[in-house]
């Protein structure tokens, strides 16, 4: 079952990105970023305060075959989370702006914060909504799915945090 949760979230973010796509005439580093920007909870990394909880994320943005190495931290800033969550993967559409979006240039990099809601009861689905970036992009998830094992709810203001991964 939690296979065919995933293979959904992949369709749905393609169908997404599939639905907006349209091509864009940028300079010769500057433009848009689209893919999907895949996070995976470091095991044991979870932190949950109630009121605000935090993880240590790996991910990796892939734009047609290329793929970028992230890592960081997701949770809620503030809001409740009464969860124990277990193998959480998210799913983010990205749809990013940026002075440079050439090979390598890792352009999603930066703070994104806006709603998070999730529940588990064996297994869990979740939504995000973030927007930020850094200095030199503005990025955009409308949605972003999460799957996971375990159980419990949350809710909140919703962060995730990424840089380069070397």
């Amino acid at each position: 079952m939690n296979k065919t949760i995933k293979r959904i979230s992949h369709l749905f973010c393609v169908a997404l990105i599939a639905s907006f796509y349209q091509p864009v005439l940028a300079d010769n580093h500057g433009g848009l970023e689209i893919g999907i920007l895949k996070c995976i909870v470091v095991p044991g990394s979870r932190v949950n305060l109630i009121i605000r909880s935090t993880a240590d994320v790996t991910c990796e943005f892939n734009n047609a075959g290329t793929v970028e190495k992230y890592k960081g931290e997701t949770g809620i800033g503030l809001g409740l989370d009464l969860s124990f969550k277990t193998d959480e993967i998210m799913h983010f559409t990205v749809f990013a702006a940026s002075s440079d979006v050439s090979i390598g240039s890792h352009a999603l990099a930066g703070k994104y914060v806006g709603g998070e809601l999730s529940a588990a009861l064996g297994l869990g689905l979740g939504a995000k909504a973030l927007i930020g970036g850094s200095n030199d992009s503005f990025s955009l998830q409308p949605l972003a799915i999460e799957t996971s094992t375990g159980i419990g709810a949350s809710g909140g203001l919703g962060f995730l945090y990424i840089e380069v991964d070397k």
